[in-house]
């Protein structure tokens, strides 16, 4: 029996609409805290627990939003830091190094101070050493040129997820519109 603890990144909950549809992928915290506000209704668990003084709590799997909601007309894969990841296959794009979530960091290829915007084509996932190592300048002014261009991702994480992080969990595989490896 496995304890959720400050370690715990792994235990993401798939969330459903109440018409069974995937919307979004969240945290283990999110989706108790969903549970715990009564908007959701658990339908899969991991095998693992979070603990408080009092109580014990399976961490939810798979969630079902007991109200339906639109799903809102997509413009783009939403730029967060996670999908930079993602896009980026956890890997460093400068030494090509594959490394764990909490190991990563965002730089920015243009340099904010030189102003660099917070935008796909200016992020990229980079180690904690290389992105010492660049600093407050750019790729070419580094030499550290960058694995591919950084580029908004056509695709959505959800979808992919079956590529990344070691495979969607099991329990999901029947909620998904995707065939697992």
């Amino acid at each position: 029996m496995a304890t959720a603890n400050a370690y715990t990144t792994s235990f993401k909950a798939l969330v459903l609409n109440a018409s069974y549809e995937p919307l979004r992928i969240i945290s283990w915290q999110k989706a108790l805290l969903m549970w715990f506000q009564d908007k959701v209704e658990i339908l899969e668990y991991h095998t693992a627990f979070a603990r408080s003084v009092n109580d014990a709590f399976k961490l939810p799997s798979v969630l079902r939003l007991k109200t339906y909601i639109r799903p809102r007309k997509i413009d783009g894969v939403r730029f967060c830091r996670e999908n930079v990841y993602i896009r980026d296959n956890y890997t460093c794009q400068y030494c090509a190094e594959k490394l764990p979530y909490k190991e990563l960091t965002i730089d920015h290829v243009v340099p904010a101070s030189h102003g660099g915007p917070k935008t796909w084509t200016n992020m990229v996932t980079a180690c904690r050493k290389c992105n010492q190592t660049k600093a407050n300048r750019t790729p070419e002014k580094a030499k550290m040129p960058l694995l591919r261009p950084a580029k908004a991702p056509a695709w959505l994480p959800i979808i992919e997820y079956d590529t990344i992080a070691g495979g969607a969990p099991s329990s999901w595989v029947d909620y998904l519109r995707f065939k697992t490896n």
